[in-house]
């Protein structure tokens, strides 16, 4: 994409991540995660889960990412939602967060989930903030083996598509 069209982050395009991407995920994995924003995922296991993530770039340089994690065929979480430093503020979040939720509701998902630090910027879109009880999918899947499991400081969002 050119600078042009760039210009209007509302146009950004949102793509399914290649394998050239891992990299490039995995810099703004370190930089969320040394923050304490997510949890740290080295490259070979973002490359297992390419398949998951969505990137958002701008000159052959990705600039953000999300990711839809499925958990059963009813419920698919948003996760590793970020945007590199110099981007921030120009609508790529929510741009990501809008080609997640046309995805999941595209594959027929009942609902959609986040654990955030931000529950209101997902509130935009109708999530709203849940117990961690309402999800157990994701409690006993994922969090149960999670360092903060008993100090866990997200907030956990649920919106029904």
């Amino acid at each position: 994409m050119d600078d042009s069209e760039f210009k209007n982050p509302q146009q950004a395009g949102v793509r399914h991540a290649s394998d050239q991407d891992a990299l490039a995920i995995g810099v703004l994995m370190e930089r969320y995660a040394a923050l304490g924003n997510v949890l740290p995922r080295t490259v070979d296991d973002i490359r297992r889960n390419l398949d998951d993530f969505y990137v958002i770039e701008d000159q052959s340089r990705v600039v953000g990412c999300g990711a839809l994690e499925i958990f059963t065929p009813e419920l698919a979480e948003i996760r590793s939602l970020m945007i590199a430093e110099d981007y921030a503020g120009q609508g790529l979040g929510r741009r990501l967060v809008e080609h997640l939720i046309n995805e999941a509701r595209a594959r027929g998902f009942k609902r959609l989930m986040a654990l955030t630090y931000v529950p209101q910027f997902f509130h935009k879109w109708g999530f709203e903030n849940v117990s961690k009880h309402v999800l157990p999918e994701k409690v006993w899947g994922i969090c149960v083996t999670c360092y903060k499991f008993n100090n866990c400081d997200e907030t956990p969002v649920l919106k029904y598509l």
